[in-house]
């Protein structure tokens, strides 16, 4: 164990030797040299992959700064694991913790499906109102299954806040769903064959407030990365009043003043201009797979964000690959994008490259560009030798390839000897 990794005994251990993150007025960072980050380990694979991360990440900031840098690492308890110490599956201790923290990074946590009440994911996305989940998507040198996985290199903006996750649910011949029937046919003149007497009712709010700061994110992303063009998915052309409304809140951002001189609307635009365009969301998923460079940057509303974000993600491998930051003004959460695993949990052939590179994106965004930067160039020499876990190993010999096959941990120690 790290001497600056402090697991949950009983109870949350707060360093003395650490610091939390400010929040400052104008929403951006106070950043110590020895900032508390708090982490959920994560259920399934959580145990195995999280501490590959601690170990990687803390090596790549030794290096970059020589001491002088340092992140103390505090547990905080969700999921499966909060409910084996008697807490609920999202202790609001946790929460506050978060809170204070500013900052933190989470492995996978599962959601039962069929079951009503919010995903925990959801909940903590809504917790500090994360309402941009940034997933960048590039290739690192793992075998894909695609040619030429070098074209993929695009950052999908899933708007976190509004859509079906807020859990607005009435399930099938409930007392909610009888009453939400009733309205739409008594009060808004909707025929009764449209909402069956068996059917479960979901609601999809999607609101211009919501939708504008998303998309000013995005933009600013796009602005400060140099990227040249942007599209706005979703289903725009049958879901009008929400996902239509998305698109076309889109485009008013981008004639704003901060925008205007900077994205272009038009079919032709100048070359010092990024190009804006709509997508309607099938055509998008198509356009992924025949022409992935086509896009830098998408722009789209919470649950095509999910569809978009694991589609990008198979054309570098899979999940297991992508990083991902659910980020608001100024507090973020970074975590893994793949699920538990609970069918391989315990086997040591889980890849940790997910949380990894969540982990170093996050450092990116506190400043600590030095030590992400040695992350990064660490796995791609470790990917260029073929070495890798179970999946990555599989991969390889498909290529033709000779490959080492190694388990998490020793995957994680490769990575650390090329730091």
């Amino acid at each position: 164990m790290n001497e600056n990794v402090f697991k949950w005994d009983s109870k949350i251990c707060i360093p003395e030797e650490g610091n939390f993150i400010k929040l400052k007025e104008d929403k951006t960072l106070d950043i110590p040299d020895n900032p508390i980050i708090p982490y959920i380990e994560g259920d399934g694979i959580g145990f195995e992959i999280t501490p590959v991360m601690h170990k990687v990440l803390n090596s790549a900031i030794n290096k970059a700064y020589h001491g002088s840098k340092v992140i103390y690492w505090v547990e905080v308890l969700a999921g499966d694991k909060a409910e084996k110490n008697g807490l609920e599956r999202m202790p609001e201790e946790t929460l506050e913790i978060l809170k204070q923290s500013i900052v933190s990074i989470k492995g996978p946590l599962g959601t039962p499906v069929g079951k009503p009440g919010k995903s925990l994911n959801s909940i903590l996305r809504q917790s500090m109102d994360f309402y941009s989940a940034i997933r960048p998507v590039y290739y690192l040198g793992q075998p894909s299954p695609i040619p030429d996985a070098g074209r993929v290199n695009v950052t999908v903006f899933r708007e976190n806040s509004d859509d079906v996750y807020m859990a607005i649910e009435y399930m099938p011949k409930s007392d909610g769903a009888k009453k939400v029937r009733g309205f739409f046919i008594n009060e808004m003149n909707v025929k009764s064959d449209a909402i069956p007497e068996d059917a479960g009712i979901t609601i999809k709010p999607m609101s211009e407030f919501k939708t504008k700061r998303h998309v000013r994110k995005a933009f600013k992303y796009a602005i400060e990365n140099n990227k040249k063009s942007i599209a706005v998915a979703g289903k725009g052309n049958i879901m009008k009043a929400t996902e239509g409304a998305f698109m076309n809140w889109a485009f008013e951002v981008a004639k704003e003043d901060e925008f205007k001189d900077k994205i272009s609307i038009e079919h032709n635009c100048a070359n010092d201009k990024i190009k804006l365009s709509k997508v309607i969301t099938d055509q998008m998923l198509m356009q992924l797979v025949l022409n992935p460079d086509a896009y830098d940057v998408i722009i789209t509303q919470n649950l095509n964000g999910d569809y978009i974000s694991d589609l990008a993600s198979a054309l570098v491998g899979g999940p297991g690959f992508v990083p991902s930051g659910n980020i608001g003004d100024g507090y973020a959460l970074f975590e893994s994008t793949h699920g538990v695993g609970m069918d391989i949990a315990g086997k040591g052939i889980a890849n940790p490259l997910s949380i990894t590179l969540s982990g170093a994106m996050m450092l990116e965004y506190i400043g600590f560009k030095e030590a992400a930067d040695l992350v990064y160039k660490a796995v791609r020499k470790v990917i260029s030798k073929c070495k890798g876990t179970q999946d990555m190993f599989y991969g390889f010999k498909k290529m033709g390839k000779e490959a080492v096959e190694l388990n998490t941990s020793e995957f994680g120690e490769a990575i650390l000897i090329e730091i």
